[in-house]
Protein backbone atom coordinates (compact mmCIF):
# COMPACT_ATOMS: atom_id res chain seq x y z
CA UNK A 1 0.00 0.00 0.00
CA UNK A 2 1.41 3.48 -1.10
CA UNK A 3 0.10 6.17 0.79
CA UNK A 4 1.08 9.46 -0.56
CA UNK A 5 0.12 13.07 0.35
CA UNK A 6 -2.76 13.39 -1.57
CA UNK A 7 -4.77 10.77 0.58
CA UNK A 8 -5.88 12.69 3.84
CA UNK A 9 -3.65 11.31 6.13
CA UNK A 10 -2.91 12.96 9.11
CA UNK A 11 1.02 13.17 9.30
CA UNK A 12 1.00 13.53 13.03
CA UNK A 13 -1.92 10.29 14.08
CA UNK A 14 -3.14 7.88 12.16
CA UNK A 15 -5.70 5.20 13.23
CA UNK A 16 -6.63 2.70 10.55
CA UNK A 17 -9.49 -0.54 10.91
CA UNK A 18 -9.94 -2.88 7.49
CA UNK A 19 -12.70 -5.04 7.93
CA UNK A 20 -13.09 -7.88 5.97
CA UNK A 21 -16.96 -7.43 4.82
CA UNK A 22 -18.41 -10.94 5.34
CA UNK A 23 -18.96 -13.18 8.41
CA UNK A 24 -16.24 -14.43 9.31
CA UNK A 25 -13.75 -12.80 11.91
CA UNK A 26 -12.73 -9.06 10.66
CA UNK A 27 -9.20 -8.47 10.18
CA UNK A 28 -8.05 -4.90 11.93
CA UNK A 29 -4.70 -3.32 11.71
CA UNK A 30 -3.27 -0.09 12.41
CA UNK A 31 -0.39 1.55 10.62
CA UNK A 32 2.25 4.11 12.12
CA UNK A 33 3.57 6.68 10.13
CA UNK A 34 6.30 9.35 11.52
CA UNK A 35 6.14 12.86 11.28
CA UNK A 36 6.62 14.13 7.24
CA UNK A 37 7.19 10.48 5.64
CA UNK A 38 4.42 8.16 4.00
CA UNK A 39 5.37 5.00 3.92
CA UNK A 40 5.27 2.87 0.49
CA UNK A 41 4.72 -0.93 0.87
CA UNK A 42 7.47 -1.25 -1.52
CA UNK A 43 9.79 -0.04 1.49
CA UNK A 44 9.96 3.31 -0.24
CA UNK A 45 10.50 6.25 1.66
CA UNK A 46 9.43 9.87 0.66
CA UNK A 47 9.68 13.06 2.81
CA UNK A 48 7.36 15.88 2.51
CA UNK A 49 7.28 19.10 4.49
CA UNK A 50 3.99 20.43 4.96
CA UNK A 51 1.97 21.70 8.07
CA UNK A 52 0.75 19.42 10.46
CA UNK A 53 -3.27 18.65 10.06
CA UNK A 54 -6.00 17.23 12.45
CA UNK A 55 -6.54 13.67 13.05
CA UNK A 56 -8.25 11.76 10.17
CA UNK A 57 -10.22 8.51 10.86
CA UNK A 58 -11.81 6.04 8.70
CA UNK A 59 -14.70 3.84 9.48
CA UNK A 60 -15.01 0.94 11.89
CA UNK A 61 -16.80 -2.11 11.44
CA UNK A 62 -18.23 -4.09 14.28
CA UNK A 63 -20.10 -7.53 13.68
CA UNK A 64 -23.48 -7.90 15.10
CA UNK A 65 -24.66 -10.45 17.41
CA UNK A 66 -21.40 -11.34 18.59
CA UNK A 67 -21.16 -14.07 20.91
CA UNK A 68 -17.55 -15.35 21.76
CA UNK A 69 -16.35 -15.22 25.27
CA UNK A 70 -14.15 -12.23 24.78
CA UNK A 71 -14.40 -8.70 24.26
CA UNK A 72 -14.32 -8.12 20.12
CA UNK A 73 -11.90 -6.31 18.47
CA UNK A 74 -12.85 -3.58 16.75
CA UNK A 75 -9.74 -1.40 15.70
CA UNK A 76 -6.70 0.50 17.14
CA UNK A 77 -5.97 4.27 18.03
CA UNK A 78 -2.79 5.44 17.67
CA UNK A 79 -0.46 8.39 17.87
CA UNK A 80 2.94 9.15 15.97
CA UNK A 81 3.86 11.00 19.11
CA UNK A 82 3.68 7.71 20.94
CA UNK A 83 7.05 5.97 21.63
CA UNK A 84 5.75 3.00 23.28
CA UNK A 85 6.86 4.39 26.73
CA UNK A 86 3.33 4.97 27.88
CA UNK A 87 3.60 8.37 28.10
CA UNK A 88 0.37 8.87 25.93
CA UNK A 89 -2.88 8.31 27.25
CA UNK A 90 -5.84 7.99 24.92
CA UNK A 91 -9.46 8.42 25.43
CA UNK A 92 -12.57 7.67 24.09
CA UNK A 93 -16.01 9.07 24.42
CA UNK A 94 -19.16 9.42 22.77
CA UNK A 95 -21.94 6.94 21.91
CA UNK A 96 -21.54 4.09 24.23
CA UNK A 97 -18.25 5.02 25.10
CA UNK A 98 -16.87 2.53 28.94
CA UNK A 99 -19.67 0.72 27.94
CA UNK A 100 -20.30 -0.99 25.15
CA UNK A 101 -16.89 0.45 24.05
CA UNK A 102 -13.69 0.11 26.14
CA UNK A 103 -10.63 1.51 25.06
CA UNK A 104 -6.85 0.42 26.39
CA UNK A 105 -5.29 3.93 27.18
CA UNK A 106 -2.07 2.90 26.79
CA UNK A 107 -2.44 0.70 23.27
CA UNK A 108 -5.28 2.66 22.30
CA UNK A 109 -6.82 -0.98 21.24
CA UNK A 110 -10.99 -0.59 21.18
CA UNK A 111 -13.05 -3.60 22.15
CA UNK A 112 -16.55 -4.06 21.93
CA UNK A 113 -17.99 -5.51 25.58
CA UNK A 114 -21.51 -6.72 24.38
CA UNK A 115 -23.37 -8.11 21.62
CA UNK A 116 -24.52 -5.68 19.30
CA UNK A 117 -28.03 -5.22 17.34
CA UNK A 118 -27.97 -3.77 13.97
CA UNK A 119 -31.59 -3.57 14.02
CA UNK A 120 -32.10 -1.35 17.17
CA UNK A 121 -28.69 0.75 16.37
CA UNK A 122 -27.08 0.74 12.87
CA UNK A 123 -23.67 2.80 14.55
CA UNK A 124 -22.40 4.66 16.86
CA UNK A 125 -20.30 8.00 16.94
CA UNK A 126 -17.33 8.39 19.17
CA UNK A 127 -14.71 11.00 19.76
CA UNK A 128 -10.83 9.97 20.33
CA UNK A 129 -7.97 12.04 22.19
CA UNK A 130 -4.49 11.19 22.71
CA UNK A 131 -2.78 13.02 25.98
CA UNK A 132 0.16 13.30 27.78
CA UNK A 133 -0.37 11.58 31.18
CA UNK A 134 2.69 14.10 32.57
CA UNK A 135 1.17 17.17 31.48
CA UNK A 136 -2.85 15.93 30.80
CA UNK A 137 -2.30 17.97 27.42
CA UNK A 138 -3.13 17.12 24.34
CA UNK A 139 -0.98 15.82 22.01
CA UNK A 140 -3.66 15.73 18.87
CA UNK A 141 -6.77 17.58 18.77
CA UNK A 142 -9.80 15.29 19.48
CA UNK A 143 -11.45 14.13 16.34
CA UNK A 144 -14.66 12.04 16.02
CA UNK A 145 -15.30 8.61 14.08
CA UNK A 146 -17.96 5.98 13.53
CA UNK A 147 -18.31 2.86 14.09
CA UNK A 148 -20.60 0.62 12.48
CA UNK A 149 -22.37 -2.38 13.32
CA UNK A 150 -21.98 -5.13 10.22
CA UNK A 151 -24.90 -6.72 9.46
CA UNK A 152 -24.97 -10.26 9.93
CA UNK A 153 -28.41 -12.67 8.33
CA UNK A 154 -29.72 -12.82 11.75
CA UNK A 155 -33.27 -11.59 10.85
CA UNK A 156 -36.19 -13.84 8.96
CA UNK A 157 -38.74 -12.52 6.57
CA UNK A 158 -41.79 -11.72 7.92
CA UNK A 159 -45.54 -11.29 7.03
CA UNK A 160 -46.96 -8.45 9.00
CA UNK A 161 -50.66 -8.67 7.58
CA UNK A 162 -51.03 -12.08 7.58
CA UNK A 163 -53.02 -14.10 8.25
CA UNK A 164 -54.72 -13.03 4.63
CA UNK A 165 -58.57 -13.37 4.12
CA UNK A 166 -59.11 -13.01 -0.02
CA UNK A 167 -61.77 -14.27 -2.41
CA UNK A 168 -61.83 -14.63 -6.50
CA UNK A 169 -64.57 -15.57 -8.33
CA UNK A 170 -64.94 -19.06 -9.42
CA UNK A 171 -64.17 -19.81 -13.25
CA UNK A 172 -61.59 -17.33 -13.34
CA UNK A 173 -59.31 -17.56 -16.20
CA UNK A 174 -55.96 -19.11 -15.22
CA UNK A 175 -53.52 -16.73 -14.03
CA UNK A 176 -56.12 -14.38 -12.51
CA UNK A 177 -54.48 -12.38 -10.16
CA UNK A 178 -55.88 -13.14 -6.11
CA UNK A 179 -53.37 -11.22 -4.14
CA UNK A 180 -50.23 -9.90 -3.17
CA UNK A 181 -48.25 -10.59 -0.33
CA UNK A 182 -45.22 -8.77 0.95
CA UNK A 183 -42.97 -9.96 3.66
CA UNK A 184 -40.40 -7.62 5.03
CA UNK A 185 -36.50 -8.25 6.39
CA UNK A 186 -35.14 -6.32 9.53
CA UNK A 187 -31.52 -7.06 7.74
CA UNK A 188 -29.80 -4.46 5.45
CA UNK A 189 -31.30 -4.60 2.15
CA UNK A 190 -27.73 -2.98 0.97
CA UNK A 191 -25.20 -5.30 2.17
CA UNK A 192 -25.59 -8.85 0.86
CA UNK A 193 -28.31 -10.99 0.10
CA UNK A 194 -29.73 -10.41 3.98
CA UNK A 195 -32.78 -9.20 3.02
CA UNK A 196 -32.84 -10.15 -0.41
CA UNK A 197 -36.28 -12.00 -0.19
CA UNK A 198 -38.17 -14.58 -2.43
CA UNK A 199 -41.47 -16.48 -2.49
CA UNK A 200 -42.12 -19.80 -2.97
CA UNK A 201 -45.41 -21.85 -2.41
CA UNK A 202 -45.71 -24.71 0.32
CA UNK A 203 -49.76 -25.36 0.76
CA UNK A 204 -52.23 -24.85 -2.70
CA UNK A 205 -50.96 -25.83 -5.29
CA UNK A 206 -51.73 -27.25 -8.02
CA UNK A 207 -54.74 -24.60 -7.59
CA UNK A 208 -52.43 -21.52 -7.51
CA UNK A 209 -48.90 -20.66 -7.98
CA UNK A 210 -46.82 -17.43 -6.14
CA UNK A 211 -44.19 -15.34 -7.96
CA UNK A 212 -41.06 -15.43 -6.66
CA UNK A 213 -40.26 -12.42 -6.87
CA UNK A 214 -43.45 -10.29 -6.35
CA UNK A 215 -45.07 -12.52 -3.84
CA UNK A 216 -48.48 -12.05 -6.16
CA UNK A 217 -50.77 -15.00 -6.11
CA UNK A 218 -52.82 -16.13 -8.91
CA UNK A 219 -55.04 -18.57 -9.79
CA UNK A 220 -53.00 -21.77 -11.06
CA UNK A 221 -55.96 -23.79 -13.11
CA UNK A 222 -58.90 -23.58 -15.81
CA UNK A 223 -62.56 -23.18 -13.82
CA UNK A 224 -62.24 -23.56 -10.60
CA UNK A 225 -65.67 -24.72 -9.92
CA UNK A 226 -67.01 -23.30 -6.31
CA UNK A 227 -69.54 -26.05 -6.23
CA UNK A 228 -67.17 -28.47 -6.51
CA UNK A 229 -64.71 -26.66 -3.36
CA UNK A 230 -65.48 -23.49 -2.15
CA UNK A 231 -61.98 -22.68 0.50
CA UNK A 232 -58.45 -23.26 -0.04
CA UNK A 233 -56.11 -22.61 2.68
CA UNK A 234 -52.63 -21.75 0.94
CA UNK A 235 -49.41 -21.33 2.75
CA UNK A 236 -46.88 -18.42 0.94
CA UNK A 237 -43.04 -19.03 2.24
CA UNK A 238 -40.47 -15.88 1.84
CA UNK A 239 -36.96 -17.02 2.14
CA UNK A 240 -34.09 -14.47 2.59
CA UNK A 241 -30.37 -14.97 0.92
CA UNK A 242 -32.28 -15.24 -2.45
CA UNK A 243 -33.84 -18.35 -1.45
CA UNK A 244 -30.31 -19.81 -0.84
CA UNK A 245 -29.50 -22.93 1.65
CA UNK A 246 -29.10 -22.01 4.82
CA UNK A 247 -31.77 -18.58 4.44
CA UNK A 248 -33.84 -17.78 7.04
CA UNK A 249 -37.94 -18.44 6.47
CA UNK A 250 -41.04 -17.00 7.67
CA UNK A 251 -45.14 -17.87 6.08
CA UNK A 252 -48.23 -16.81 6.13
CA UNK A 253 -51.35 -18.45 5.61
CA UNK A 254 -54.09 -17.19 2.68
CA UNK A 255 -57.25 -18.29 2.99
CA UNK A 256 -58.91 -17.86 -0.41
CA UNK A 257 -62.95 -18.59 -0.95
CA UNK A 258 -64.15 -18.71 -4.23
CA UNK A 259 -67.16 -16.37 -4.94
CA UNK A 260 -70.43 -17.72 -6.37
CA UNK A 261 -70.92 -17.24 -10.62
CA UNK A 262 -74.44 -18.24 -11.78
CA UNK A 263 -72.92 -21.07 -13.82
CA UNK A 264 -75.50 -23.76 -12.83
CA UNK A 265 -78.82 -23.70 -14.05
CA UNK A 266 -81.91 -24.83 -11.80
CA UNK A 267 -83.37 -28.42 -11.81
CA UNK A 268 -85.90 -29.79 -10.56
CA UNK A 269 -85.44 -32.87 -8.57
CA UNK A 270 -87.96 -34.66 -10.00
CA UNK A 271 -89.76 -35.00 -13.24
CA UNK A 272 -93.14 -35.72 -12.31
CA UNK A 273 -94.95 -35.13 -8.73
CA UNK A 274 -98.00 -35.35 -7.60
CA UNK A 275 -100.33 -33.56 -5.35
CA UNK A 276 -103.18 -33.76 -2.90
CA UNK A 277 -105.97 -30.92 -2.54
CA UNK A 278 -109.14 -31.23 -0.99
CA UNK A 279 -112.17 -29.93 -2.90
CA UNK A 280 -112.91 -27.71 0.18
CA UNK A 281 -109.81 -25.83 -0.17
CA UNK A 282 -110.24 -22.03 0.13
CA UNK A 283 -110.19 -19.75 -3.00
CA UNK A 284 -107.16 -17.80 -2.75
CA UNK A 285 -105.02 -20.37 -0.02
CA UNK A 286 -102.07 -22.11 -0.42
CA UNK A 287 -102.49 -25.55 -1.46
CA UNK A 288 -98.98 -26.59 -2.15
CA UNK A 289 -95.14 -25.93 -2.85
CA UNK A 290 -92.65 -27.17 -5.31
CA UNK A 291 -88.89 -26.52 -5.68
CA UNK A 292 -86.24 -26.42 -8.11
CA UNK A 293 -82.54 -26.42 -6.70
CA UNK A 294 -79.96 -24.53 -7.95
CA UNK A 295 -76.36 -24.96 -6.95
CA UNK A 296 -75.56 -20.96 -7.29
CA UNK A 297 -75.86 -19.18 -4.10
CA UNK A 298 -77.33 -15.84 -3.45
CA UNK A 299 -78.82 -13.92 -6.55
CA UNK A 300 -77.18 -16.30 -8.68
CA UNK A 301 -79.77 -18.49 -7.31
CA UNK A 302 -82.80 -16.39 -7.53
CA UNK A 303 -85.89 -18.00 -9.56
CA UNK A 304 -89.49 -17.26 -11.05
CA UNK A 305 -91.96 -19.49 -11.06
CA UNK A 306 -94.57 -20.24 -13.96
CA UNK A 307 -97.42 -22.35 -15.20
CA UNK A 308 -97.03 -23.28 -19.11
CA UNK A 309 -99.11 -25.58 -19.64
CA UNK A 310 -101.99 -27.60 -18.23
CA UNK A 311 -105.28 -27.88 -18.19
CA UNK A 312 -105.11 -26.46 -14.47
CA UNK A 313 -103.91 -22.67 -15.57
CA UNK A 314 -107.63 -21.13 -14.71
CA UNK A 315 -107.76 -22.93 -11.65
CA UNK A 316 -104.47 -22.72 -9.83
CA UNK A 317 -101.85 -19.96 -10.23
CA UNK A 318 -98.08 -20.22 -8.87
CA UNK A 319 -96.21 -17.50 -6.89
CA UNK A 320 -92.36 -17.50 -5.92
CA UNK A 321 -91.36 -16.96 -2.01
CA UNK A 322 -88.30 -15.43 -2.38
CA UNK A 323 -86.69 -16.18 0.77
CA UNK A 324 -87.05 -20.03 0.23
CA UNK A 325 -86.92 -20.15 -3.46
CA UNK A 326 -89.99 -22.26 -3.76
CA UNK A 327 -93.07 -22.34 -5.83
CA UNK A 328 -96.46 -21.56 -3.94
CA UNK A 329 -99.57 -23.13 -5.77
CA UNK A 330 -102.85 -21.27 -4.77
CA UNK A 331 -105.96 -21.95 -5.47
CA UNK A 332 -107.70 -19.46 -8.11
CA UNK A 333 -111.38 -21.51 -8.71
CA UNK A 334 -112.98 -23.27 -6.31
CA UNK A 335 -112.91 -27.40 -6.74
CA UNK A 336 -115.63 -30.04 -7.07
CA UNK A 337 -114.30 -33.39 -6.84
CA UNK A 338 -117.57 -34.79 -8.63
CA UNK A 339 -117.51 -32.41 -11.90
CA UNK A 340 -113.17 -33.06 -12.05
CA UNK A 341 -111.27 -35.56 -10.31
CA UNK A 342 -107.30 -34.45 -10.86
CA UNK A 343 -105.43 -31.56 -12.77
CA UNK A 344 -102.06 -31.22 -14.78
CA UNK A 345 -99.93 -28.39 -14.93
CA UNK A 346 -96.54 -27.76 -16.64
CA UNK A 347 -94.42 -26.08 -14.09
CA UNK A 348 -91.13 -24.24 -15.21
CA UNK A 349 -88.31 -22.46 -12.87
CA UNK A 350 -86.33 -19.97 -14.01
CA UNK A 351 -83.34 -18.07 -13.09
CA UNK A 352 -84.01 -14.42 -12.98
CA UNK A 353 -80.29 -13.27 -13.07
CA UNK A 354 -78.20 -14.44 -15.81
CA UNK A 355 -74.63 -14.26 -16.89
CA UNK A 356 -74.07 -14.53 -20.70
CA UNK A 357 -70.45 -15.78 -19.98
CA UNK A 358 -71.90 -18.86 -18.86
CA UNK A 359 -75.03 -18.98 -21.27
CA UNK A 360 -73.42 -21.98 -23.02
CA UNK A 361 -74.54 -23.70 -19.54
CA UNK A 362 -77.58 -23.35 -20.07
CA UNK A 363 -80.72 -23.01 -20.86
CA UNK A 364 -81.02 -21.40 -17.02
CA UNK A 365 -84.31 -23.36 -16.73
CA UNK A 366 -86.47 -26.23 -15.92
CA UNK A 367 -89.95 -27.45 -16.10
CA UNK A 368 -91.70 -30.53 -13.78
CA UNK A 369 -94.98 -32.07 -14.45
CA UNK A 370 -97.40 -31.91 -11.56
CA UNK A 371 -101.05 -34.12 -10.84
CA UNK A 372 -103.04 -32.86 -8.56
CA UNK A 373 -105.42 -34.95 -7.24
CA UNK A 374 -109.06 -32.91 -5.79
CA UNK A 375 -110.22 -35.21 -2.33
CA UNK A 376 -113.22 -35.72 -2.14
CA UNK A 377 -114.84 -34.02 1.12
CA UNK A 378 -118.22 -34.69 2.90
CA UNK A 379 -119.99 -31.36 2.45
CA UNK A 380 -123.26 -30.59 3.57
CA UNK A 381 -126.14 -30.70 1.54
CA UNK A 382 -126.58 -28.18 -0.78
CA UNK A 383 -130.25 -26.55 -1.05
CA UNK A 384 -131.79 -25.99 -4.24
CA UNK A 385 -132.01 -22.31 -4.06
CA UNK A 386 -130.08 -19.75 -2.12
CA UNK A 387 -133.38 -18.69 -0.64
CA UNK A 388 -137.15 -19.34 -0.82
CA UNK A 389 -140.39 -17.19 -0.50
CA UNK A 390 -143.23 -18.72 0.36
CA UNK A 391 -146.91 -17.58 0.68
CA UNK A 392 -150.04 -18.98 2.47
CA UNK A 393 -153.47 -17.48 3.38
CA UNK A 394 -154.36 -16.10 6.67
CA UNK A 395 -156.94 -17.70 8.25
CA UNK A 396 -155.95 -21.11 6.78
CA UNK A 397 -156.56 -24.27 8.85
CA UNK A 398 -153.86 -25.49 11.18
CA UNK A 399 -151.43 -27.95 8.69
CA UNK A 400 -152.44 -26.15 5.91
CA UNK A 401 -148.74 -26.97 3.27
CA UNK A 402 -146.68 -23.59 3.32
CA UNK A 403 -143.98 -24.89 0.57
CA UNK A 404 -141.06 -27.30 0.23
CA UNK A 405 -137.29 -26.79 0.29
CA UNK A 406 -135.14 -29.16 -1.17
CA UNK A 407 -131.69 -29.93 -0.67
CA UNK A 408 -129.14 -33.28 -2.15
CA UNK A 409 -125.95 -34.58 -0.84
CA UNK A 410 -123.33 -32.94 -3.78
CA UNK A 411 -120.82 -36.23 -2.60
CA UNK A 412 -120.87 -38.99 -4.53
CA UNK A 413 -122.68 -41.31 -2.11
CA UNK A 414 -125.76 -39.10 -2.09
CA UNK A 415 -126.73 -39.55 1.42
CA UNK A 416 -130.17 -39.15 2.55
CA UNK A 417 -131.01 -35.58 3.49
CA UNK A 418 -132.96 -34.62 7.44
CA UNK A 419 -134.24 -31.21 7.55
CA UNK A 420 -135.65 -28.94 10.71
CA UNK A 421 -136.35 -25.69 11.26
CA UNK A 422 -133.69 -23.21 13.50
CA UNK A 423 -135.93 -21.69 16.33
CA UNK A 424 -134.75 -18.83 17.90
CA UNK A 425 -137.65 -19.30 21.02
CA UNK A 426 -140.97 -20.85 21.80
CA UNK A 427 -143.08 -17.80 20.52
CA UNK A 428 -141.41 -18.85 17.01
CA UNK A 429 -143.06 -21.94 16.53
CA UNK A 430 -145.92 -21.05 13.89
CA UNK A 431 -144.14 -23.65 11.41
CA UNK A 432 -143.57 -27.19 11.06
CA UNK A 433 -141.32 -29.21 8.80
CA UNK A 434 -141.36 -32.57 7.87
CA UNK A 435 -137.96 -33.91 8.02
CA UNK A 436 -137.67 -36.22 5.51
CA UNK A 437 -139.34 -34.55 3.07
CA UNK A 438 -138.67 -30.73 3.61
CA UNK A 439 -142.59 -29.76 3.69
CA UNK A 440 -143.59 -26.59 5.54
CA UNK A 441 -146.62 -26.60 7.41
CA UNK A 442 -148.75 -24.06 10.11
CA UNK A 443 -148.70 -24.70 13.72
CA UNK A 444 -151.19 -21.67 14.03
CA UNK A 445 -154.24 -19.81 12.50
CA UNK A 446 -152.49 -16.99 11.06
CA UNK A 447 -153.22 -13.19 11.22
CA UNK A 448 -151.84 -11.23 8.46
CA UNK A 449 -153.28 -8.19 10.37
CA UNK A 450 -151.15 -8.96 13.08
CA UNK A 451 -147.98 -10.22 10.81
CA UNK A 452 -147.87 -10.32 7.57
CA UNK A 453 -144.52 -11.49 7.04
CA UNK A 454 -142.14 -14.70 8.38
CA UNK A 455 -138.39 -15.19 8.08
CA UNK A 456 -137.49 -18.82 8.75
CA UNK A 457 -134.49 -20.32 8.89
CA UNK A 458 -134.21 -24.07 7.45
CA UNK A 459 -131.62 -26.50 8.00
CA UNK A 460 -130.45 -29.72 6.26
CA UNK A 461 -128.37 -32.52 7.36
CA UNK A 462 -126.58 -35.66 6.33
CA UNK A 463 -128.12 -38.50 7.60
CA UNK A 464 -124.42 -40.14 7.89
CA UNK A 465 -122.90 -37.26 9.14
CA UNK A 466 -125.69 -35.07 11.39
CA UNK A 467 -123.05 -32.73 12.45
CA UNK A 468 -122.14 -31.29 9.14
CA UNK A 469 -125.28 -28.46 8.29
CA UNK A 470 -126.14 -26.32 5.77
CA UNK A 471 -128.70 -23.31 6.26
CA UNK A 472 -131.17 -21.73 4.01
CA UNK A 473 -133.58 -18.49 4.90
CA UNK A 474 -137.57 -19.10 4.17
CA UNK A 475 -139.19 -16.33 3.99
CA UNK A 476 -143.47 -16.59 4.40
CA UNK A 477 -145.76 -13.92 3.02
CA UNK A 478 -149.16 -14.02 4.63
CA UNK A 479 -151.96 -13.51 2.19
CA UNK A 480 -154.76 -11.25 2.78
CA UNK A 481 -158.52 -12.53 3.27
CA UNK A 482 -161.20 -10.24 3.50
CA UNK A 483 -161.68 -10.59 7.10
CA UNK A 484 -162.59 -7.40 8.83
CA UNK A 485 -165.62 -5.34 8.52
CA UNK A 486 -165.12 -1.25 7.58
CA UNK A 487 -165.09 1.08 10.29
CA UNK A 488 -165.48 4.88 10.41
CA UNK A 489 -162.73 6.49 10.70
CA UNK A 490 -163.29 8.14 13.39
CA UNK A 491 -166.17 8.19 15.80
CA UNK A 492 -168.18 12.05 14.57
CA UNK A 493 -169.74 14.92 16.70
CA UNK A 494 -171.67 17.23 13.73
CA UNK A 495 -172.45 20.78 13.68
CA UNK A 496 -174.98 22.25 11.38
CA UNK A 497 -175.96 25.31 10.92
CA UNK A 498 -180.01 26.49 11.54
CA UNK A 499 -179.87 28.53 8.37
CA UNK A 500 -178.33 25.53 5.92
CA UNK A 501 -179.93 24.94 2.79
CA UNK A 502 -181.34 21.99 1.93
CA UNK A 503 -178.77 19.91 -0.48
CA UNK A 504 -175.94 21.45 1.35
CA UNK A 505 -173.18 19.37 2.35
CA UNK A 506 -172.64 19.64 5.91
CA UNK A 507 -170.17 16.81 6.96
CA UNK A 508 -167.86 14.48 5.32
CA UNK A 509 -167.00 11.22 6.96
CA UNK A 510 -164.55 8.15 5.98
CA UNK A 511 -163.72 4.81 7.02
CA UNK A 512 -160.75 2.23 7.18
CA UNK A 513 -160.38 -1.61 6.69
CA UNK A 514 -157.93 -3.35 8.02
CA UNK A 515 -157.36 -5.87 4.96
CA UNK A 516 -155.29 -5.38 2.28
CA UNK A 517 -156.39 -2.77 -0.45
CA UNK A 518 -157.88 -5.90 -2.86
CA UNK A 519 -160.32 -6.52 0.28
CA UNK A 520 -160.70 -2.90 1.28
CA UNK A 521 -161.95 -0.09 -0.39
CA UNK A 522 -163.99 0.85 -2.28
CA UNK A 523 -166.49 1.27 0.40
CA UNK A 524 -170.41 1.82 0.39
CA UNK A 525 -171.94 4.33 2.41
CA UNK A 526 -175.73 4.16 3.30
CA UNK A 527 -177.99 5.16 6.35
CA UNK A 528 -178.89 1.91 8.57
CA UNK A 529 -182.37 1.37 7.67
CA UNK A 530 -183.08 -0.77 11.14
CA UNK A 531 -182.48 2.63 12.88
CA UNK A 532 -185.17 5.42 13.06
CA UNK A 533 -184.11 8.09 10.20
CA UNK A 534 -184.28 11.37 10.58
CA UNK A 535 -185.95 12.91 7.58
CA UNK A 536 -183.42 16.17 7.81
CA UNK A 537 -180.39 14.32 6.57
CA UNK A 538 -179.52 12.08 4.06
CA UNK A 539 -176.18 10.17 3.07
CA UNK A 540 -174.77 10.05 -0.10
CA UNK A 541 -171.63 7.94 -1.90
CA UNK A 542 -168.07 9.65 -3.06
CA UNK A 543 -167.76 7.79 -6.05
CA UNK A 544 -164.56 9.84 -7.28
CA UNK A 545 -162.96 9.41 -3.72
CA UNK A 546 -161.62 5.94 -4.26
CA UNK A 547 -158.17 6.36 -2.60
CA UNK A 548 -159.78 7.72 0.80
CA UNK A 549 -163.40 6.46 0.62
CA UNK A 550 -166.26 8.97 2.00
CA UNK A 551 -169.64 10.04 1.94
CA UNK A 552 -171.53 12.96 2.55
CA UNK A 553 -174.17 14.30 4.89
CA UNK A 554 -176.76 17.10 3.13
CA UNK A 555 -179.33 18.66 4.65
CA UNK A 556 -182.86 17.79 3.28
CA UNK A 557 -184.68 21.32 4.78
CA UNK A 558 -183.26 24.56 5.37
CA UNK A 559 -183.55 25.53 8.93
CA UNK A 560 -184.19 22.39 10.23
CA UNK A 561 -182.01 20.94 12.84
CA UNK A 562 -181.96 16.52 13.94
CA UNK A 563 -181.94 15.09 17.32
CA UNK A 564 -178.37 13.97 16.72
CA UNK A 565 -176.38 17.68 16.10
CA UNK A 566 -175.93 20.66 18.48
CA UNK A 567 -176.42 23.77 17.31
CA UNK A 568 -173.48 26.00 17.27
CA UNK A 569 -172.69 29.16 16.15
CA UNK A 570 -173.56 29.18 12.67
CA UNK A 571 -172.55 32.16 10.12
CA UNK A 572 -174.91 34.05 7.96
CA UNK A 573 -176.28 32.83 4.79
CA UNK A 574 -176.36 34.84 1.86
Amino acid sequence: MKITSTSCICPVLVCLCFVQRCYGTAHHSSIKVTRNQTKHIEGETEVHHRPKRGWVWNQFFVLEEHMGPDPQYVGKLHSNSDKGDGSVKYILTGEGAGTIFIIDDTTGDIHSTKSLDREQKTHYVLHAQAIDRRTNKPLEPESEFIIKVQDINDNAPKFTDGPYIVTVPEMSDMGTSVLQVTATDADDPTYGNSARVVYSILQGQPYFSVDPKTGVIRTALHNMDREAREHYSVVIQAKDMAGQVGGLSGSTTVNITLTDVNDNPPRFPQKHYQLYVPESAQVGSAVGKIKANDADTGSNADMTYSIINGDGIGIFSISTDKETREGILSLKKPLNYEKKKSYTLTIEGANTHLDFRFSHLGPFKDATMLKIIVGDVDEPPLFSMPSYVMEVYENAKIGTVVGTVLAQDPDSANSLVRYFIDHSGEDDRVFNIDANSGTIRTTKVLDREETPWYNITVAASENDNPGLLSHVTVGIRVLDVNDNPPELAREYDIVVCENSKPGQVIHTISATDKDDFANGPRFNFFLDERLSINPNFTLKDNEAAVPSPSGFVHAREMGACGPAMRKRSCPRLA
